[in-house]
C-alpha cells in the first residue's frame, strides 16, 4: 500500500446536534479516526451487509451473564434477524426465571460480598439476585414446563438440546423470552453446554425418575449440516468460550465464515479464546482470508445496542 493509500482518508470531527438518530451519529462516527469506536462502526457495516446477504446463514452467538441485564431484551427483539442461537448453560437459567417473573435489581461491583451471602442476594456483576428470584423460580418453572412436556401425546424421550429448548419456548408464556422468540420465529438454539448450569441439573435430576434422555451428538450433527449446507455463512459473536467456538469450529468445514463480528472485553495475551481477535480464526482456517471480519473491543451491554439500533434491529 503507497503512502498515499495510507493517508487517504481524513480524521474528521464529529458535529453533534440536537435531535441526532443514532443511524447519523454512526455514519459521523465512521469518520472521527476513533478507537474502538471506528471498529464498532465497521462492524455494524459487516452485520448491515450480511442480513443484507440473502445466501448467508447467520448466528448469533453469546454468553449467558448479559441474560441477566436489560439486554435479554435487545436479544429477545433480535433473535428473528438470525437463522440460528449458539449460547450457554446460564442462558436457560436467566431466560427461565425472569420469564417466571423472576425479579433481578441493579447492584454494585463494590459490594460486601460476605453480606450478601448472609441476606441470601447473589452478585453476577453488578446485578443483584436474591436468591429465591433465581433458583426457587428456575426450579419452579422447570418442573412445571418439563412436567407438561412429559405428559403431552408427542412426547418421545429423547431429545437434542435444541429441541427440548424449542420445546420449552412453545410453553412459556413471556414474549420478552428469549426461548419463546426463538420458538415462535422458528430459530433454533444450540446450547452445547446445557448441563452447565440450573437448568442442566434438573434435567439431571428429572432423569433418575423419568424415561428422559439428552443426546448431544443430534445438535453437533445439526450443526454440521448447516456448515456443509450453506456455502455462505456469518456470525456475530458475543463473549468467548463454548459459543464462539462451536460457531467457528463448525464453519471451519465449510470454508470459513463469510463476515463476522466479535465483541470482546479479554485480552489476547493470555492465550485464551476470550481473547483471540479473529485474525487468529483465520489462520486456522474458521475465518475466510478474504471474508469482512472485525474485532471489537468493548462492552457489549453498551455496543449491541448502539449497533442494533443503527440497524434498525427492532
Amino acid at each position: 500500500m503507497s503512502k498515499k493509500e495510507l493517508l487517504e482518508r481524513p480524521v474528521k470531527d464529529i458535529r453533534l446536534r440536537r435531535g441526532m438518530s443514532v443511524a447519523s451519529l454512526f455514519d459521523a462516527m465512521g469518520s472521527i479516526g476513533g478507537f474502538s469506536a471506528q471498529h464498532m462502526v465497521e462492524g455494524a457495516r459487516i452485520m448491515r451487509d450480511m442480513l443484507a446477504d440473502k445466501d448467508s446463514f447467520n448466528f448469533l452467538s453469546f454468553p449467558a451473564d448479559i441474560v441477566a441485564t436489560g439486554m435479554r431484551g435487545v436479544i429477545a427483539n433480535a433473535v428473528k434477524y438470525f437463522d440460528a442461537i449458539i449460547t450457554t448453560g446460564g442462558t436457560l437459567d436467566h431466560d427461565l426465571a425472569r420469564a417466571s417473573g423472576g425479579k433481578y435489581s441493579i447492584g454494585s461491583f463494590n459490594a460486601d460480598d460476605a453480606r450478601l451471602h448472609r441476606l441470601g442476594v447473589y452478585r453476577l456483576g453488578n446485578v443483584f439476585i436474591e436468591n429465591r428470584e433465581y433458583g426457587l423460580k428456575t426450579e419452579q418453572a422447570f418442573d412445571r414446563i418439563m412436567g407438561d412436556i412429559y405428559k403431552s401425546e408427542d412426547y418421545r424421550g429423547e431429545y437434542s438440546a435444541s429441541e427440548l429448548i424449542a420445546e420449552f419456548g412453545k410453553r412459556i408464556t413471556d414474549n420478552g423470552s428469549i426461548m419463546r422468540q426463538a420458538y415462535l420465529h422458528h430459530v433454533p438454539i444450540f446450547n452445547p453446554g446445557i448441563l452447565d448450569g440450573a437448568f442442566g441439573t434438573h434435567m439431571t435430576l428429572f432423569s433418575q425418575g423419568h424415561n428422559f434422555k439428552l443426546n448431544l451428538m443430534r445438535d453437533e450433527l445439526a450443526l454440521s449440516n448447516i456448515a456443509f449446507d450453506n456455502k455462505v455463512t456469518g456470525a456475530l459473536m458475543v463473549g468467548g468460550g463454548i459459543s464462539k467456538h462451536h460457531v467457528i469450529w463448525w464453519n471451519q468445514f465449510k470454508g470459513g465464515l463469510d463476515y463476522a463480528v466479535y465483541i470482546t472485553t479479554a485480552t489476547q495475551f493470555d492465550g485464551s479464546l476470550s481473547g483471540a481477535r479473529l485474525t487468529e480464526a483465520v489462520s486456522w482456517g474458521k475465518i475466510k482470508e478474504k471474508a469482512k471480519y472485525v474485532t471489537i473491543d468493548g462492552d457489549a451491554t453498551i455496543i449491541m445496542p448502539f449497533m442494533f439500533a443503527a440497524l434498525d434491529i427492532v
